[in-house]
């Protein structure tokens, strides 16, 4: 069985931090070898820009989620532990996150699968990934 994940990267646990629930999701579920194969346990995108801005190195995260398999937060406490975090990092991060926008072509792409029209009214990658990743996981799990 493969678990698309769902936690939105606009997501902040008790840290923060967005976008840190959902790559504990997907590293939590590639680690127990569940995460869908079109999701990254740590990719290029989101990914990479929060572990760089919790100054912490992608695979020794993914090591850690892997051998220790940890709830959210003791994942948060692991990532205070062995990062460098402060709280102008953080606002400098989510403004990151909030402000990012896909390309035209993306944009495009993912409101066309999930059926809304490309008006503009939907610009951020936050909730263009929220509406593919809800779209992909009613596929899946739900209308299959």
């Amino acid at each position: 069985m493969s678990i698309i994940p769902t936690i939105s990267s606009g997501t902040a646990g008790p840290l923060g931090v967005q976008h840190l629930p959902r790559l504990w999701q997907k590293a939590s579920l590639d680690a127990a070898g569940k995460l869908h194969p079109d999701y990254p346990a740590a990719g290029a995108g989101f990914d990479q820009m929060t572990l760089d801005a919790l100054g912490i190195e992608r695979q020794a995260f993914l090591d850690y989620i892997a051998a220790d398999k940890p709830n959210y937060v003791q994942c948060e406490a692991w990532c205070k532990a062995n990062g460098s975090i402060d709280d102008a990092g953080i606002a400098a991060h989510n403004a990151a996150v909030n402000g990012y926008n896909h390309d035209d072509a993306t944009r495009g792409g993912i409101l066309g699968a999930v059926g809304v029209a490309d008006d503009g009214s939907i610009l951020d990658a936050v909730n263009l990934n929220n509406l593919e990743d809800w779209n992909d996981f009613h596929g899946a799990e739900i209308a299959g």
